[in-house]
């Protein structure tokens, strides 16, 4: 049986590989001229960028999804834990945030008496969404209500606060502003603000401060090559420069998936590219099961403004991830999801793996990342990039007393025109949908179409969500549900 994956991120390299580990025939279409969606990479000037995931957590996901090809992380990787895990700057300092559990007890404690215990118990709880979440949740294809109508999953659902929001959580146990925006800001990976949030994603927190911050040794890119080599072991078929520009559909089936060379015949298709992009552009109208208008309602997480710079010196102060909090977390929220402008006074990310890794900078220089979460629903001009590459370099300057602008030897800028060339991504969406609380689980647009039988959707438009390891999960579920559907 002949399956297509449309698309070579994360989620559709984990759909590929399983479909193909049960015996399918899988051939996998990649628009670009290289494989991994937002995690390609590229190199110039001997500085080697990831140019989207940098954030290795949940190391099991990994781990699970390597041993069910008879692999292990090390077979393809060698990771290291970071302590720091990350550093915060502040408006007046700058804090490292330890990887060891105890020390980040007495971090707590530093700024709010007995909040050491209370974030003992906050983690405890975290665990066990964590566990909960991960086993009955997340990889349910959540075509329907019913498949969490089961009284042992509404139990879990109440004992792990699936409605309530998690920042309502947070402000319950703790008081001190840095605190809150410590706990808060993972969630914040998952595209959505934490008063919109559902609380079992405090499994989040598990993920930072008891699982870890981790990092690949020789970039994030490291993860795609490992997925890769086990699809060709698998026998998947990977063709680049081959994006899907047509469909032919015979009775209520996909018969064939055409690119602008090519067409490609198949019994089932997945499709871990864009999803409104394939439904509304690629697919006939009379095909589409959402209308326009439903996409419309939709929350997306957020854009981003990104800058790859190669230096020819270090910088002092910080370290391999460093989150810059010097500004209003509500205030810069706000403007992503309700104003819908570009913020004033942003809040900002800086990657330095060369912290880490000495293999992604020429000796003596550093490999800066620079991140902006922005709305979706506003437009990039050369002037804006310009003007926020300045304001990050001064807040850089302002806290470490050193310039980024005196040392660049390489700069590029990636911003929402960029997401949508490249990824065909839904206003130039950067995450793919919110995990709002009205986007979860069966809320979110549906693994398998209603109009077209042998259709199916897995990645970020979808269940479970956002981010890498709900990708890799993504396209495992998908893999059982086509096996469900279309059994060899």
């Amino acid at each position: 049986m002949k399956v297509i994956v449309i698309g070579s991120g994360f989620s559709g390299l984990s759909a590929a590989s399983l479909l193909a580990k049960q015996g399918y025939k899988v051939t996998l279409l990649e628009k670009n001229e290289t494989i991994g969606g937002r995690a390609r990479r590229f190199s110039t000037q001997g500085f080697t960028f990831d140019m989207g995931p940098s954030w290795y957590w949940m190391p099991d996901v990994f781990e699970r999804y390597f041993s069910l090809f008879g692999h292990t992380t090390s077979d393809f990787y060698e990771l290291t834990r970071l302590s720091p895990s990350y550093t915060v700057v502040w408006h007046d300092g700058i804090d490292e945030i330890p990887a060891d559990k105890e020390e980040l007890y007495a971090f707590f404690e530093k700024y709010e008496s007995g909040s050491s215990k209370k974030l003992e118990a906050f983690l405890k709880d975290a665990a066990f969404k964590y566990k909960v979440g991960m086993n009955d949740f997340v990889h349910q294809p959540a075509l329907n209500i019913l498949e969490f109508a089961r009284f042992d999953l509404v139990k879990k659902a109440m004992g792990i606060s699936l409605f309530t929001s998690i920042s309502k959580v947070i402000r319950s146990n703790f008081t001190h502003p840095k605190l809150i925006e410590l706990l808060e800001f993972p969630v914040l990976f998952l595209g959505a603000t934490p008063q919109n949030t559902p609380a079992l994603y405090s499994l989040m927190n598990h993920a930072d401060m008891t699982l870890g911050t981790w990092y690949p040794q020789g970039g994030m890119h490291k993860i795609i090559e490992a997925f890769e080599t086990i699809a060709k072991e698998q026998g998947v078929n990977i063709l680049t420069n081959q994006e899907v520009l047509s469909v032919k559909e015979e009775r209520g089936k996909l018969s064939h998936v055409i690119t602008a060379d090519k067409s490609y015949t198949c019994d089932v298709v997945v499709n871990s590219a864009d999803y409104h992009h394939f439904e509304q552009q690629v697919l006939p109208e009379a095909l589409r099961q959402y209308s326009p208008k439903y996409w419309k309602k939709k929350t997306l997480a957020p854009s981003s403004l990104l800058y790859y710079i190669g230096l020819d010196a270090k910088i002092p102060r910080l370290h391999h991830h460093n989150l810059f909090f010097d500004a209003d977390f509500e205030a810069h929220a706000k403007e992503i999801y309700s104003t819908h402008e570009w913020p004033k006074d942003p809040l900002f990310y800086a990657c330095i793996p060369s912290k880490t890794d000495s293999s992604v900078a020429p000796t003596g220089g550093e490999n800066l990342f620079l991140l902006l979460p922005t709305s979706t629903m506003i437009d990039d001009t050369e002037e804006v990039k310009e003007r926020y590459f300045e304001l990050m370099a001064n807040r850089i300057l302002k806290h470490t007393g050193f310039d980024i602008r005196q040392h660049i030897v390489y700069f590029r800028s990636y911003a929402q025109q960029d997401f949508k060339k490249d990824y065909h991504a839904y206003r130039g969406n950067a995450y793919g949908l919110a995990n709002t609380l009205k986007q979860t689980a069966f809320l979110k647009p549906k693994m398998k179409s209603k109009k077209i039988d042998n259709l199916f959707y897995t990645g970020q438009l979808t269940n479970p969500g956002p981010g890498v390891p709900p990708s890799i999960i993504s396209g495992e579920v998908i893999s059982k549900l086509v096996a469900q559907e279309y059994p060899l």
